[in-house]
């Protein structure tokens, strides 16, 4: 005998708010279980006698999906155990039925509050953008379920990035991390894989080049030999993280405001990538050494970017770092235009260059992603165990 399945108005019990819920319910061989779909309803918006929800309920259409994509779901799953000729009760079958009815927005604030739970704050970042963008895209109305995210949902989220004049690798990353959130929660059963539409929409398609950011050991030396007396403090003191990130393996400028006293350990510079828990070890130096004495405020941090009686919380350092990288940028671009330079000045040049200016001195491509952190850090920190110190020692050789 086939099951029969239907939602019902389960009138036995009656919510604080005076609802009921709805129950999926399931009858098979005389017997008939339940389970609540996670959702209820004030009984006066529900037919009875039709056993449906009547048009004139608040949410109608969203409940409606949820109550057929539901129900679909079984029905799926009934299909297969017959065509398998496998037996099932309504227990068996419910009991592999997980419910979690969550909208996009739900997801992703709960995705956000997860990562921060566990001090993942790149993450969390990438996570609290998108859902950002999603929500101006939607004008605030993101309490939509993932089922309804399809291709023409996703043609006009593009366009609308597009006219905000969003960079390419902007709107790569914002549908990445869109499909990254979409399959968790199909992993969390939040929605049929069936609904997926990133099969027909690929990220792939945009275009992620970017211009060269690297510049020359001569730039590099043109930069550190320049004149700055006569410029303000932020602006000699921007140069001097971007030369210290080029002299240390092109330390990430998040790693250089974390660094502490206790990171100098015999004349070498060693940490731990914030990005990525791994430990970087490198000899200092003798000019980067000179740009630490310069900063060095004793028991606090290397650099005047934190301070550990000011940041004490994990957001509090995530903000202050976010403000004074902005500020160092603006005065990278002043002192790119004072040497010269055509390229824009960042902080990431002086990461660029620095595997850019060993590359060209000769040094293994596999032994500068060590310290960089390149492209795939996942692959990159693999050859963290394959290289000695004194291998990274003479290739640091080449920077000056």
């Amino acid at each position: 005998m086939n099951a029969s399945i239907s939602v019902v108005c389960y009138t036995s019990k009656t919510l604080s708010n005076g609802e009921n819920p709805l129950m999926l319910q399931i009858n098979k061989d005389g017997k008939r279980k339940y389970k609540s779909l996670g959702l209820s309803v004030n009984p006066k918006y529900w037919d009875f006698s039709k056993n449906k929800l009547k048009p004139a309920c608040p949410n109608y259409e969203h409940i409606q999906k949820i109550i057929l994509e539901k129900q679909t779901d079984v029905q799926k799953q009934i299909i297969e155990l017959n065509s398998e000729q496998k037996d099932y009760t309504p227990e068996t079958l419910l009991n592999k039925q997980s419910f979690k009815v969550q909208t996009v927005k739900e997801f992703y604030e709960e995705l956000i509050s997860y990562y921060e739970s566990i001090d993942k704050r790149g993450n969390r970042h990438v996570y609290k953008s998108s859902y950002n963008s999603l929500i101006a895209f939607t004008k605030g109305k993101l309490n939509i379920l993932f089922s309804d995210i399809d291709i023409n949902w996703l043609k006009q989220y593009e366009k609308w990035l597009r006219s905000k004049k969003n960079k390419e690798t902007t709107i790569s990353l914002m549908f990445r991390t869109l499909r990254s959130t979409y399959n968790k929660a199909i992993e969390a059963k939040c929605v049929n894989k069936n609904y997926y539409p990133f099969n027909e929409f690929k990220t792939s398609k945009f275009d992620v080049s970017t211009k060269k950011r690297a510049i020359s050991k001569a730039d590099i030396l043109k930069i550190m030999e320049l004149d700055l007396s006569k410029e303000r403090e932020y602006i000699k003191f921007s140069r001097d993280i971007f030369t210290f990130s080029y002299l240390c393996g092109g330390i990430n400028f998040t790693d250089i405001a974390n660094l502490q006293p206790s990171n100098i350990i015999n004349e070498r510079l060693d940490y731990i990538r914030q990005k990525t828990g791994k430990r970087i070890n490198i000899q200092l130096k003798t000019e980067a050494a000179e740009i630490i004495q310069l900063y060095s405020r004793g028991d606090n941090y290397l650099f005047p970017i934190l301070d550990k009686n000011v940041h004490k919380t994990a957001t509090q350092k995530e903000n202050r770092i976010h403000k004074v990288l902005g500020k160092m940028d603006k005065c990278l671009k002043e002192i790119g235009k004072i040497a010269g330079l055509e390229t824009n000045l960042t902080t990431y040049v002086a990461r660029h260059s620095f595997a850019s200016v060993l590359k060209k001195s000769g040094v293994n491509i596999a032994l500068i992603s060590e310290a960089l952190g390149h492209s795939d850090l996942a692959t990159t920190q693999i050859y963290l165990d394959d290289f000695d110190n004194d291998q990274m020692d003479d290739a640091m050789k080449n920077l000056l």
